[in-house]
């Protein structure tokens, strides 16, 4: 959906830079780059790897990009910038590069190790979490990050698996799953789609990063700038969804949230975040046809709005309010 991001989050003339804050191999970037001609941004990725092909794809752009190696809740937490972003991207999920070339065992179909890590540097891996977690917490994990009802079947054969070896590759995880839920294939997908997606879920705290990155960039963001995120499932967009409209299950006005110690920051105004679009955008049947893998992406945008107690508000318009 690169047209409707490059519409939505188009920088204003003379405000701040962008955030990246999933760059991947610069794909975003480069479009935004090669369209404004003033803009700098900040581009954010935790897998080193593919970062290093981002900086050879994005070379040519020299001074106009700050690459910085991490995860994005942790980059807004500590933004390194003098002057606020006046817009933020966050495509989640991991990239065709992850499935195809990483080796790191995002695709069942193949014998890569089973990893999962985006970071590889820290954290437990997904062959740490399979062999060594209960029966219960796979169950669990399953059920919760991959939302399948067969999730303690699956638990139950993985535990029986793992007894007589160890399972250290996708293929023999996806093989251990089919057979737990051996039968007609469920729809279009494969039986182990699900326990992968979860699994990846939880050894990358990928809600748990999204839950804490929303309120910490919404923070370091200029008043009137713009925050998109496109997620692929519906775990990513119900936080998008809720926290953009105010929820009061969101974690904005949690006072646990660690935003830093950074003048920005400590600057906190009175602020609500307006979405958008009201519904989601999808992609167009074009573009599906294009690129399947696109097929359940969903792309919101809000704006952040400072509300400076008098019912009248800021935005990126100029003023609106009560008369």
């Amino acid at each position: 959906m690169l047209t409707e991001v490059l519409e939505h989050l188009a920088p204003r003339g003379g405000a701040g830079p962008m955030v990246d804050a999933t760059l991947g191999e610069g794909g975003h970037t480069e479009a935004f780059l090669e369209l404004f001609p003033d803009l700098h941004v900040y581009g954010v990725d935790a897998d080193g790897e593919i970062q290093q092909r981002a900086r050879t794809r994005l070379g040519r752009f020299e001074g106009r990009v700050t690459f910085y190696r991490g995860w994005f809740d942790a980059f807004f937490r500590e933004y390194p910038g003098s002057t606020p972003p006046d817009r933020i991207l966050l495509d989640l999920g991991i990239s065709m590069y992850h499935f195809s070339e990483a080796s790191r065992g995002f695709s069942f179909t193949a014998d890569d190790e089973l990893d999962m890590r985006l970071d590889r540097t820290a954290g437990a891996s997904a062959v740490d979490l399979v062999n060594a977690a209960t029966e219960e917490e796979l169950a669990g994990i399953v059920f919760t990050f991959g939302e399948d009802r067969f999730a303690r079947r699956i638990a139950r054969r993985i535990v029986a698996e793992r007894r007589r070896a160890p399972i250290t590759t996708a293929r023999r995880l996806a093989d251990v799953v089919a057979g737990a839920v051996a039968g007609p294939r469920r729809g279009r997908i494969h039986p182990a789609t699900r326990t992968f997606q979860a699994l990846r879920i939880a050894v990358n705290d990928e809600l748990g990063r999204l839950r804490r990155a929303l309120p910490a960039a919404v923070h370091v963001l200029a008043p009137g700038g713009r925050i998109g995120v496109i997620s692929f499932h519906s775990l990513e967009d119900r936080i998008v969804k809720r926290f953009f409209r105010g929820d009061p299950t969101d974690e904005r006005e949690n006072p646990s949230i660690e935003l830093g110690n950074t003048p920005i920051l400590k600057e906190k105004a009175g602020y609500v975040v307006r979405p958008i679009t009201k519904k989601p955008i999808t992609p167009s049947e074009e573009e599906v046809r294009r690129n399947p893998a696109a097929r359940s992406a969903k792309f919101r945008v809000a704006e952040k709005v400072i509300d400076d107690g008098t019912g009248r508000r800021a935005t990126s318009s100029g003023i609106e309010g009560r008369q």
